[in-house]
Parts: structure tokens; C-alpha cells; sequence
């Protein structure tokens, strides 16, 4: 009887089993070319930071073997590396697994989406499938498959650079809005001072007591020196005499108008004396019951408020007089402590205070600076655009006045503008430690925060400041460009035309819109020009883009490589016009 191996009969049926398994996939390697694919968006785009895909499969009828298993993963491939996105398993009807059923006879759709962090080198980049397929023991790779390109990263154009706000207004301000008028430095201040000179009852008389007062010495004093110096002007200086409001109105009505000659004779002369040429305005007042209302109420007389109310109750002077004399105790009080300071003329010289010229200002901050006060100080730092020179008036402002936090902040303000945050935000944040609820120091903490890439935290600071200050909206506008919030980006930056905003507008759709706002704009950097050459592209008008963009590269060379690997470029870069510009 003859004798068989029977190891090598089992070692023969597994070869074959593997061959024919091998024979199948083989096959379905073969016509992976029938799979349809179909990939949303049809170029990949960066949106918030994130590459996003949507890869949808169509698997023909009597493809998939039944006790096949494939493995689909999405890869972006670029030069240098490869980054895959999760992946899906599909199997055959007689798989024992648990993942996605293609039927053999009918075939059968799958979906895989998914995002990967955007990187720069996948601006020139394709998307592939690589599918693995598995039966049995057998095991083979598909040729890779391309099924879109990539990477359009129009939104990562963005510039990061948030606008920090000056510090001007005083710490005492506890209102929440923005006012920049607030201890805002004044080249002419307006100044007064107020004089009375009071009569007996009933007399117009002027005493020689009287004359000699503090009050009035004073008076002639100011007025004087308002005339003389050259940092003052002498605006106006008037006589307004008065009777208290007691008596007949008619007799009041004569007293105070005598009141009013004597008082001006006696200032004119005065003032003659004194070499002040200047006319005296005069008036009268028969009874003076604001002056009687502002008494009453600072004094302490019994029954106070039921005097101010008949103030309010009646207009009628005379009943006036009569529902008061009818309070007899309080009248008493009123005869004494409130009437005789009514019996008077009073003198009111009204002057304007004219500040340092700007040439001062700018000679006394480089110079002396601690002859300046706050508000002159910080005016000089405005009135100059060198950086090195605000700079440096701001650091004098925060050694003359170190509890003042606008020293701090706009010392950080102008290290924001030289591009050294680090330095900013120590300033910025010493700012904080002095005035820590002040909206204008958070926006710009967001600024410091927004440039890191801590987009979170810059929102929260920038919504601690909103409404202050149109930098805020544009902060904002920033921060929602960075979410692929671009609707509210555009709204945000409202009539703002920087290049940020048109960037909005274009990522949003409005193409033409974007347009009007790189026209319109006063930025003469080469992002202005660079984003006409987008719109350029993405309206099909040739000339927009090859002029925009010629001259985006002669300001900076740079842009040439970022054009030649900008996918929104793609249908130019075999244009003759476009290669010469990027060559």
C-alpha cells in the first residue's frame, strides 16, 4: 500500500488556500480604480488652524471579495513627510468582524472624515488613499491613490499683530468706556476766580473793611497776573451785584442796581490802578434766590428741608418770602447765617491758561522732562512718530510717576509696535498690578496673548474690554479669523480697512467687497497688494491678479516663494505673466 506524506499534503493545501486568497485581493488591487471617490472641499483648506476632510467611497457591485478585509486611510502626503487622518476598515459579508459591510453582489458606500493641525509645508501637498487589503493569512498594499490637492491656507494670511491702546485717561475714571478726553492734555485751559464783596442791609455803601479783604486783595492779585503774564490771557471780568431776597421786590429791584454802580466804579479804578486795561462787564440781580437755594442747602438750618421745598413749591417771590417768614424759628436762622452773604456784588475774572507750544513740549521731554506733568508728558510722546523718542518719553513718565499705570501700559504699547512683546507684556502687566480692572491694560494683555497663539485667553481679554475702544472690535476680528468665524470677523472690523479685514471679507465670499476695502485702505504694505492679487485669482480677472501681485513681490521678495506654492494660484502657475513674476 503505497504510503502519503500527510505534512505536505496540509502544507500544500495552505499554499494553494494562500494563493487563492492572494489571487483575490490581487484582483481587487487590480480594479481599485472602479472605487469612485468623491472629497469635500475639492481642495483641502485651512480653516482655524485645522486641515479638514470629508472622503466619501463608492465600492462598484461584485468588487468586494466576501472574506476580504480593507483597510482605507486618507494621507497627505508633501514634500518632506506625510500626515494620514484616521482611518476606516471595511469587510467582506463573510468577515466575522465588526466593521463597515460592503456587499459582494451590490457593492456599498463608506464615509471617513477627520482634521489635521494645518502645517506650512503642506501648502504644496495632495491628498492620497492607501489601502491595505487582508484575506486569511494574505496580505498586500494597494498603489497609493490621488484623490485631491492641497493646502489653500488664504486664512492663515492672517496677521496676529493686535492693537493695543494708549493709556490716557486717568485711573480715577471708573466709568467702563474709553474717554480719551479725560486728564487729556489742554494747550488752553480755562481758569476763574470769584471774589464777593458784600453791603450792610439795605446800603450800597461800600466799607473800607470790605476793600481790604483777603478775598479781594486776592482778586486784584489774579487779575494782574492774568494780565501781565504771557501764559495767561484775560478773558473777561465782571460785576454782578445782588439783594438778598427779603423786603419789597421793588425796593430789592433799586438796591441791587445801586449795588451794581458802586461795585463797578470801585473795580474800574482798581483796575486802572493796577494798568489793566480791560472793560468791566455789569449786571443785577433784584433777588438772588440761587444764591439763597445753594446756601440753604450746604447749611445746616433747622427745618432746611421744608424751606427748599416751598423753594420748589412756588416761583412768586413774594410768597416765597412770606411761606419762609411764616417758619419764624428758621427764619430767624435765615436772617442771620443766609441773608447777609446775599448782600453782596460779586467780582469774577475769567482767564485762559495757555500751555507749553508743541516744540516745547517735544524740547522739554527730551531735555527735562521732570519739568513736565503727566498730561504734558504723555502729549509729547504723542506728537512724535519716532518710536525711539515715545519710547523713551514713556519711560521718564514711569520713573517721574511710578504709581501711574499710563507709564507702563504705553511703555508696552510702543514695545508692541517694535515687535518685542516679551517686553511688552512685563509693562503690560505691571500696568495690571496698578489698575487691575481697567479694560484698556486687558485689551492689551489680549494683544500679548493673541500674538502667543492663546487664542482662549485672548478672546476672555478682549471681552473684558468690549465697547471701549474700536481696537477691541478689531481684536476680535483678529481672534474670529483665527476660529473660521468669518461672518463675525467682518462685522467686527465693520469699516476698518486694514488688510485683516479684506482677508474677512475674501475667506467670507465677498470677493468684491474685499476688494473695495484693499482700495480703499491706507496701508502700503505688501499684504495689501498681495490680497488684490487673491481676489485676482479668485474672480478670474488676470490683470488684477499679475499687477497686484508684481507689485506685492517688488515690496517683499518673499511673497514670491509663498505665491509659486499658493494653491490659490494654481490655474496661473504655468502662466507665462505669473512665472516671470514669481521667478
Amino acid at each position: 500500500m503505497k504510503k502519503f506524506n500527510f505534512k505536505v499534503l496540509v502544507l500544500f493545501a495552505a499554499v494553494t488556500l494562500l494563493m487563492s486568497s492572494c489571487a483575490s485581493i490581487k484582483k481587487m488591487k487590480k480594479n481599485a480604480d472602479q472605487i469612485k471617490w468623491d472629497v469635500t472641499p475639492e481642495v483641502l483648506e485651512a480653516h482655524a488652524g485645522q486641515v479638514n476632510v470629508s472622503v466619501e467611497g463608492q465600492i462598484p457591485e461584485k468588487y468586494f471579495v466576501k472574506k476580504a478585509t480593507l483597510t482605507v486611510t486618507p494621507v497627505v502626503k508633501y514634500e518632506g513627510g506625510e500626515t494620514a487622518y484616521p482611518e476606516i476598515k471595511l469587510q467582506g459579508e463573510s468577515v466575522t468582524a465588526n466593521n463597515a459591510v460592503i456587499s459582494f453582489t451590490d457593492g456599498g458606500n463608506f464615509s471617513v472624515k477627520g482634521a489635521l493641525p494645518y502645517e506650512e509645508s503642506m501648502r504644496m501637498s495632495e491628498l492620497i488613499v492607501k489601502i491595505a487589503a487582508q484575506k486569511g493569512a494574505a496580505a498586500l498594499d494597494f498603489d497609493p491613490i490621488k484623490i485631491a490637492d492641497g493646502v489653500i491656507a488664504t486664512s492663515e494670511l492672517v496677521d496676529k499683530s493686535g492693537a493695543a491702546i494708549v493709556g490716557i485717561q486717568k485711573e480715577e475714571n471708573t466709568s467702563g468706556k474709553y474717554d480719551p478726553t479725560i486728564d487729556k492734555f489742554q494747550r488752553v485751559v480755562p481758569d476763574e476766580f470769584i471774589a464777593d464783596l458784600h453791603y450792610l442791609i439795605n446800603s450800597s455803601y461800600i466799607r473800607g473793611e470790605e476793600v481790604k479783604s483777603d478775598d479781594i486783595n486776592e482778586f486784584k492779585n489774579y487779575t494782574k497776573s492774568a494780565n501781565d503774564d504771557e501764559r495767561k490771557d484775560l478773558k473777561n471780568v465782571e460785576v454782578t451785584a445782588y439783594a438778598s431776597p427779603d423786603g419789597e421786590l421793588d425796593w430789592n429791584e433799586k438796591l441791587s442796581k445801586k449795588r451794581e454802580s458802586t461795585a463797578s466804579d470801585y473795580l474800574k479804578n482798581e483796575l486802572k490802578k493796577l494798568e489793566v486795561e480791560k472793560d468791566v462787564k455789569t449786571k443785577y440781580t433784584a433777588e438772588d434766590w440761587e444764591g439763597f437755594k445753594e446756601l440753604m442747602e450746604e447749611s445746616s438750618i433747622q427745618d432746611k428741608e421744608l424751606i427748599l421745598r416751598v423753594l420748589n413749591m412756588y416761583s412768586d417771590p413774594e410768597v416765597r418770602e412770606k411761606e419762609i417768614r411764616n417758619l419764624s424759628e428758621a427764619f430767624t436762622a435765615v436772617a442771620e447765617e443766609i441773608l447777609p452773604e446775599l448782600r453782596r456784588a460779586k467780582f469774577i475774572a475769567s482767564i485762559d491758561l495757555i500751555g507749553k507750544t508743541d516744540a516745547e513740549l517735544l524740547a522739554a521731554a527730551e531735555n527735562n522732562p521732570a519739568s513736565l506733568n503727566q498730561a504734558e508728558l504723555l502729549e509729547a510722546a504723542n506728537l512724535t512718530d519716532d518710536i525711539a523718542k515715545k519710547k523713551a518719553f514713556y519711560k521718564s513718565f514711569t520713573k517721574q510717576f511710578e504709581d501711574d499705570w499710563r507709564g507702563y501700559n504705553n511703555l508696552g504699547m510702543t514695545q508692541v509696535m517694535d515687535g518685542d512683546f516679551d517686553a511688552a507684556a512685563k509693562n503690560f502687566e505691571k500696568a495690571d498690578q496698578l489698575d487691575n480692572n481697567n479694560p484698556i491694560i486687558k485689551n492689551n494683555l489680549g494683544v500679548i496673548a493673541l500674538k502667543a497663539g492663546d487664542i482662549n485667553k485672548a478672546k476672555e481679554l478682549f471681552s473684558a474690554a468690549s465697547g471701549i475702544a474700536p481696537e477691541v472690535n478689531y481684536n476680535m476680528g483678529i481672534v474670529s479669523i483665527t476660529r473660521a468665524e468669518y461672518d463675525k470677523a467682518v462685522q467686527f472690523f465693520g469699516e476698518c480697512t486694514q488688510p485683516n479685514a479684506a482677508l474677512a471679507k475674501i475667506l467670507a465670499g465677498d470677493n468684491n467687497g474685499a476688494l473695495k476695502v484693499l482700495e480703499s485702505s491706507e496701508d502700503d504694505g505688501a499684504m495689501v497688494d498681495y490680497l488684490k492679487a487673491v481676489v485676482g485669482a479668485r474672480t478670474a480677472k488676470e490683470n488684477l491678479l499679475t499687477e497686484s501681485l508684481s507689485a506685492a513681490v517688488a515690496k517683499d521678495a518673499s511673497l514670491k516663494a509663498a505665491a509659486k506654492s499658493d494653491l490659490e494660484f494654481a490655474k496661473y502657475f504655468e502662466n507665462p505673466k505669473f512665472k516671470e513674476i514669481v521667478e
